[in-house]
């Protein structure tokens, strides 16, 4: 396949920033894709179309992380070689998002509103989801329960599919770029009255304040469903490969899934308690 000779798996952890690239490319492909072949339900095929061009580079760095947890005997260096791993998912993950939301913010609203549509669905059930804690213990426990029910479907996944979570994490890849797009062009056509270089100074602005606005605790969220979903997927590997006996493995496997809980835990605070205070304007 063309997308998939692209990276050289073997290569990518010297050089995770090739996996932006990749995320950009593949998602943008996968969107034109999508609209052309099915546009009625572009915004579920453009998520499998991309995952589908990442999925033969990713399974072989699963294959790669489980004979690593076999080989190496400390426990430090395990979780080293996976924070490697962890830096270029979440580079893959930022390709996607950067390329969505350019999508989002520059295609004509007809395209958008086709091709986000189940996005925008999704957002919106989200929001609705969480809106009803009237106190902000109540609004983390509503988030954290949430997050933490997309952290086990990650683990779930990775376990039974392989793979699953990067569908999980690209489908979200997805939502977040629909709505850091609806953010910037709500927060724009509310300056829309400005002309010249001023508007070019707010359309950055705002540009920056969205991004962060859902990027300040939302690439925490993302760090502990990568986490959990390698985890699920060294245990999935390990079972292909009959080596679940072995206590390596196992004892890799839950370190990494009590990171990714903690990670998420300390993404909840943030969401709850530091978000609304720096981008209060933005809430």
């Amino acid at each position: 396949m063309v997308l998939e000779s692209l990276l050289n798996p073997f290569a990518v952890k010297k050089k995770p920033w090739e996996m932006f690239l990749a995320g950009f490319i593949y998602s943008l492909i996968g969107l034109f894709i999508s609209y052309i072949v099915l546009r009625d339900y572009a915004g579920l095929l453009l998520v499998f179309l991309t995952v589908m061009a990442a999925m033969p580079l990713i399974y072989k760095t699963m294959i790669n992380e489980e004979e690593l947890g076999m080989k190496l005997n400390s426990r430090w260096r395990i979780l080293r070689e996976h924070s490697h791993v962890l830096t270029f998912l979440m580079l893959f993950f930022l390709g996607v998002v950067t390329s969505l939301s350019l999508a989002y913010i520059f295609l004509p609203v007809t395209m958008v509103e086709s091709i986000f549509k189940i996005q925008s669905w999704a957002i919106l059930n989200v929001n609705t989801s969480v809106s009803g804690s009237l106190t902000q213990f109540g609004l983390f426990k509503g988030i954290f329960m949430n997050n933490l029910r997309v952290l086990f479907i990650c683990l779930i996944f990775s376990f039974m599919y392989g793979l699953g979570a990067i569908f999980i994490l690209t489908w979200n890849a997805s939502v977040v770029s629909a709505a850091i797009g609806n953010l910037i062009k709500t927060k724009i056509a509310s300056v829309g009255a400005v002309f010249g270089f001023d508007v070019i100074t707010t359309y950055f602005g705002i540009a920056t304040l969205s991004v962060m606005r859902y990027m300040f605790h939302g690439l925490m969220e993302i760090a502990a469903y990568f986490v959990a979903g390698l985890a699920g997927g060294i245990i999935s590997v390990a079972v292909i490969k009959h080596n679940l006996n072995n206590e390596k493995v196992i004892r890799d496997a839950l370190d990494l899934f009590f990171i990714s809980l903690a990670i998420l835990i300390i993404a909840a605070v943030v969401e709850v308690y530091v978000t609304p205070h720096l981008f209060y304007s933005y809430i």
